[in-house]
């Protein structure tokens, strides 16, 4: 008999499990509940934060005691509590009150710290090597601009008289930093910080580090990149020429806290030392290069001797404000074996790892001090069997995606970049002291270290491989924003991130980067709403994109909203968005969107770059009506109900005018009929509903006559899926979704992708902008949809899909209440649909049967099974209520 216990676990604070350096004065605090009983919610919760462990033990906390509040919310629960401050530790727990009335257990503790909240509260000075590329106002574009210098190192030497009880340490090196303390990195991120507009918001990074001080002499050491902050490379996207650009400098404090509480600090300043490191060059876009015979050993620790190294020079910094980042590292989170070594010509050998990654590769080499080794990376081969050097697209300057080691001569050297990365399959070595064995090297697969929070696995393998290839497109495009690629760009294209948020969202715990994200596109925007296509951006690509890329300014909040029942977003960014809608509303012409330099169904079969096969003031005014109709439920949960009518408003106003400007009403046709132009209609719900079947039957004939295959590129490629499943046609979505020649995504596995492509008409690729069928694997076939009228998964709906051949589908979602599952089969005895909704949440489950008497849960009829309620029959399935627990559902033959 299951009990009546509740448990609170996976206590987090601002969507992190235990983050150091929260810096918003509020935190918002979220739990999951476990319990084995069915229907159990929570009625009511304690929190308690304090300033010590001891002190929650004892139950006299000093910083937060709710009391029994009674409510059922379990996520994003805010701080009441006494005002914190500065580096403050604040341990927490929380007891919940089941369905009826009865309490748990405290929860385990949890932690959070506080990062630096205000500008005074940093002591440390901005400091910078001897070399510089870049003076404080030289100007842009000068040569001097296009000079390199070598990666500084700095150092320094302090005293510890006792043993710390905490020690936060507080760093900003920019454009990316190593940071080492007493001879051992600090912390496992790489390509730090995030990239962010330097002159508007600058990520500062917090570690724990009183496990690594020792009493009496202790060393910190920085290592600087250029990174984005320092883009020397010349491409189409000018930044080289960014407002922000400057020599690489960086700010250091590290707060010791003492067990009577006494501090000390070391920050940056004129008494650091600073001196040339073995990194000879270093760029995002061309590459690294590595001179072991000028490393220093020891320069990180107490005993190193640095009386030749000079100080450091204190300089002004970046214009930005400094902010904490808030949401997880890049890091290195795979070590990729190769499959394959060739040896296409004497001397050069290329290395397959089977997998197309971001990220760079680990050599190991052992010869003659002052041997060069070159290392080239790619993501296809030539004829040749070499690297394919046609990728370099717009990269003007430099040798592309190329490192350099140059071996010290000291028995068996192992190397990995520190400051660049690659987007790659294969790696072509020249150079190397005689025959490289294959495990010589390996592939290092880098990118944001996201938690999982989804997997999906079905009978057709053709869609797992196709799953596969989405996930690690989207993994290899988020380097602390979303990119387009990792190769020649890795620019943050908003069209390719907000196409892809469902998919990162369904499959990872991707919402702090996509806070990060949103944060970067405030900082774009211009005075008149205006935004680039590009996020960051160093001012180009103002003028070129329109509302298809542009308004993940909405989206993307708004499917926050969706997923996570985050209502901040929407707050911190709803001036943002009307700004936005009124840049929309002058650029339009009669509510429609069209103007010459918007982008529009970017990359279908066959186009040349410039003549969209659907008009691009349809797929444009289409995204401005959805964006009215957003700001418009967003103004509604903001209390704003003036402004929420007149949004209101104005989308009916836009749905007419599309109407009145693109629907033929004697063909039931939109524009010239294309798939992206029926689908935009259908998906953003500009179909008057008396017409819906007739478009749709269009839409359904039109694929019929490109053979059951898409015709579409990135944003209808996106709307066809959904728009024909979501209107009874999910057969027809399957047949495209499952086609192996072109134009498909099993053309692409079948010719060896192990990622999305760019074209489909391509040889490689690694874009994410094609990805939304990743989600779309969840949404239709598993069935798993959350409820924007009840978001965050609060109330979730399962309406699994079966159809053409497949036999099974197994998902789950981990939402912030806990896992989600979807698992059904087609057995001999019928239709089996597993099901788990998590505690203090319902759902409604939609299960194929033309009645209800043909559904048991459990071995019982459904209707009458405990926790389920049978809520009618709606287009063939049947829908019942039921409330958190396992279920077992089953539609006999």
């Amino acid at each position: 008999m299951p009990t009546s216990e509740i448990v609170p676990t996976e206590l987090r604070c601002e969507y992190l499990v235990d983050p150091l350096g929260i810096d918003v004065s509020r935190p918002r605090l979220s739990w999951v509940l476990r319990a084995e009983r069915r229907r159990e919610s929570q009625t009511a919760y304690h929190v308690l934060v304090a300033s010590e462990v001891t002190l929650l033990d004892s139950g006299d906390v000093d910083l937060w005691d709710s009391g029994k509040v009674e409510s059922d919310q379990s996520i994003h629960v805010a701080y009441q509590g006494n005002q914190l401050r500065s580096n403050m530790h604040c341990f927490w727990r929380v007891r919940v009150w089941n369905f009826d009335g009865i309490p748990s257990s405290w929860s385990k503790t949890a932690f959070w710290t506080m990062g630096l909240l205000y500008s005074e509260d940093w002591r440390a000075k901005w400091i910078r090597g001897k070399d510089k590329n870049c003076d404080d106002g030289a100007a842009t574009g000068s040569d001097q601009l296009t000079q390199t210098v070598p990666s500084p190192l700095f150092r320094k030497m302090f005293q510890v008289s006792r043993t710390p009880k905490a020690a936060q340490l507080h760093v900003c090196g920019l454009g990316w930093h190593e940071l080492w303390l007493n001879g051992k990195r600090v912390g496992s991120h790489v390509l730090d910080p995030a990239f962010t507009r330097y002159d508007k918001r600058v990520l500062y990074v917090t570690h724990e580090v009183a496990d690594m001080l020792k009493r009496g002499k202790n060393a910190l050491g920085v290592m600087l990149g250029n990174g984005w902050y320092n883009m020397h490379t010349r491409a189409l996207w000018d930044f080289d020429k960014a407002p922000w650009r400057a020599t690489p400098c960086v700010r250091v404090e590290l707060d010791i806290v003492f067990e009577d509480d006494s501090t000390e600090s070391i920050v940056t300043d004129e008494t650091w030392k600073t001196s040339r490191g073995p990194i000879v060059f270093d760029s995002v876009r061309n590459g690294e290069v590595y001179d072991a015979r000028l490393e220093k050993p020891g320069w990180d620790t107490p005993e190193y001797v640095d009386a030749d190294w000079p100080a450091a020079e204190i300089v002004c910094g970046p214009k930005g404000r400094l902010v904490s980042q808030r949401m997880p590292p890049i890091e290195v989170v795979a070590t990729i074996v190769p499959v394959k070594l060739t040896q296409p010509k004497p001397g050069v050998f290329v290395f397959d790892l089977g997998q197309n990654i971001a990220g760079w590769a680990r050599l190991e080499a052992e010869g003659p001090a002052g041997t060069t080794i070159t290392i080239r990376h790619s993501e296809a081969l030539d004829a040749n069997g070499m690297i394919d050097p046609s990728e370099k697209g717009y990269v003007y300057s430099g040798d592309f995606q190329m490192d350099q080691y140059v071996l010290k001569g000291q028995g068996t050297e192992i190397w990995e970049p520190r400051f660049t990365y690659h987007g790659f399959q294969y790696v072509q070595i020249e150079g190397f002291p005689g025959t490289p064995a294959l495990n010589a090297l390996r592939g290092r697969a880098v990118h944001t270290a996201f938690e999982r929070a989804g997997s999906f696995e079905c009978s057709n393998t053709l869609l797992n491989k196709i799953n596969h290839c989405a996930q690690w497109s989207y993994l290899n495009n988020f380097m602390g924003y979303p990119t387009d690629c990792p190769t020649r760009e890795k620019n943050g294209w908003t069209g390719d991130g907000h196409l892809a948020t469902e998919l990162g969202l369904y499959n990872f715990r991707s919402v702090p980067a996509y806070v990060k994200w949103a944060n970067d596109l405030a900082d774009e925007q211009r005075e008149d709403g205006e935004l680039p296509g590009i996020v960051p951006s160093s001012g180009w690509g103002y003028d070129m994109t329109g509302p298809a890329w542009a308004s993940a300014c909405v989206l993307i909040p708004w499917t926050v909203y969706v997923f996570c029942g985050d209502t901040r977003i929407l707050d911190e960014h709803y001036d943002l968005m009307k700004r936005y809608l009124d840049y929309l509303g002058a650029k339009a012409d009669r509510h429609i969107v069209s103007y010459p330099e918007a982008l529009g169904d970017w990359a279908p079969l066959g186009f040349d770059g410039k003549n969209y096969r659907t008009p691009p003031e349809l797929t444009s005014t289409g995204y401005y009506f959805a964006d009215c109709v957003i700001v418009s439920r967003i103004a509604q949960l903001l209390g704003e109900t003036n402004e929420a009518a007149r949004y209101a408003a104005l989308a009916e106003e836009v749905k007419a005018a599309f109407s009145r400007e693109f629907f033929d009403l004697e063909t039931a046709t939109y524009a010239n009929g294309s798939q992206t132009a029926l689908a935009c209609a259908l998906y953003h719900g500009l179909v008057p509903e008396e017409e819906k079947r007739r478009v749709l039957e269009g839409l359904v004939k039109e694929v019929e006559r490109h053979d059951g295959h898409l015709d579409c590129g990135i944003l209808g490629t996106k709307y066809l899926l959904h728009a024909l499943a979501d209107n009874g046609r999910p057969d027809i979505a399957y047949k495209v979704a499952t086609q192996r020649t072109l134009p498909s995504w099993g053309w692409w596995v079948d010719h060896g992708a192990t990622t999305l492509w760019e074209f489909w008409d391509a040889r490689a690729g690694n874009h994410v902008m094609y990805g939304d069928i990743g989600a779309w694997f969840y949404k239709v076939l598993a069935g798993i949809r959350p409820d924007p009228d009840t978001p965050g998964f609060k109330h979730t709906v399962i309406r699994p899909c079966p159809v053409g051949d497949l036999e099974w589908v197994n998902a789950e979602h981990v939402s912030m209440y806990g896992r989600i599952c979807s698992s059904w089969r087609l057995t001999d005895a019928g239709f089996s649909l597993e099901v788990e909704i998590p505690h203090n949440t319902t759902a409604t489950v939609f299960i194929p049967a033309p009645t209800a008497s043909r559904v048991t849960e459990n071995g019982v009829p459904a209707a009458e099974s405990e926790g389920v309620a049978l809520l009618g029959i709606e287009n063939g399935s049947a829908a019942f209520s039921v409330g958190s627990g396992h279920y077992h559902f089953l539609v006999g033959h």
